[in-house]
């Protein structure tokens, strides 16, 4: 199986407008859509662009709810009233930073659409790792679990691994002439992790947990399904995830975020649609997944039968 490395893109190099609060001007913000991976990509967007373009950013109360309650925000919540009585600028960003993102100098910018990549925020990374703090009372059920389930193991390399699948099952081969992750590139991401790592323990998390306990190996004794294999909330998987060593992802933003955060290796699923996929006209890989992750490429197979 071959790996591969991520260090195809060429970021353009950002400059950043070091200014103190009084002296950023106007009022940005982002359309929060879809749910927590893409909250936190919109978020994590909005951060890095309105600092350096020079202005003031906020959140909308979906985004600044949804986040607050799991994450030490600092951006604050826009009032209703300030939003209704403004001139906005409509923005659609594509899901890799370019140029033209670097001097937009209007006052007030909503941003809009599905960003998720680090190019955006990159020379902000320490800031973003920041804002997505956990509250502690979060980061001490996650740790507490982990501990609980490392009694008697001795010292574990924990490994978590997140299954996308859901809608996914259907949207990926009927729009995106995509593949979700099958049995072979799990077994061969987790033999990558046993083979480098003494005592490792895989913690799955998935939206398709009856899946996974028919399709991922047991047999080691190193596997352990979060919520004794019952689908558990977004926040309480995502904790476990990120608060792990290393990463397996499949697709998606809640995926991503996981490796972002845990700041481990990351192993992603790469080339997941055909070539002539219109999803390859609005994702990018490079752009998608850090330079240092590592991608096993889908087997396609499926699709061309």
């Amino acid at each position: 199986m071959t790996f591969h490395y991520n260090n195809k893109l060429q970021q353009h190099p950002l400059q950043i407008h070091n200014r103190t609060n009084q002296e950023l001007t106007g009022i940005w913000t982002i359309e929060p859509t879809g749910r927590l991976g893409n909250l936190m990509g919109e978020y994590a967007t909005l951060y890095a662009l309105a600092k350096l373009n020079g202005h003031k950013a906020y959140v909308l109360p979906k985004m600044y709810w949804s986040l607050s309650g799991i994450f030490k925000i600092t951006l604050p919540l826009l009032d209703q009233q300030d939003f209704a009585h403004n001139d906005w600028i409509n923005l659609h960003l594509h899901d890799w930073m370019s140029p033209e993102y670097e001097d937009i100098s209007k006052d007030y910018v909503k941003l809009t659409g599905y960003p998720c990549s680090w190019t955006f925020y990159e020379d902000v990374k320490d800031e973003i790792l920041r804002e997505f703090t956990f509250h502690d009372s979060i980061k001490e059920k996650a740790n507490n679990y982990l501990s609980k389930l490392q009694e008697g193991r001795g010292n574990v390399t924990f490994v978590g691994v997140h299954v996308r699948r859901g809608d996914y099952l259907t949207v990926m081969p009927k729009v995106w002439k995509g593949v979700v992750a099958d049995r072979l590139y799990l077994q061969t991401a987790m033999s990558y992790f046993r083979e480098k790592y003494q005592n490792p323990l895989f913690i799955v998390t998935s939206n398709g947990m009856d899946w996974c306990k028919k399709n991922i190996d047991t047999t080691l004794g190193d596997v352990h399904f979060s919520g004794d294999g019952k689908e558990s909330s977004p926040t309480d998987d995502f904790a476990l995830l990120a608060h792990c060593n290393h990463t397996i992802m499949t697709i998606g933003t809640f995926g991503y975020w996981a490796g972002y955060l845990a700041k481990g290796e990351t192993i992603y699923l790469s080339n997941f649609t055909l070539p002539d996929s219109k999803f390859l006209k609005i994702f990018k890989y490079e752009a998608a997944f850090l330079p240092d992750w590592i991608g096993i490429p889908a087997d396609l197979s499926p699709l061309l039968n």
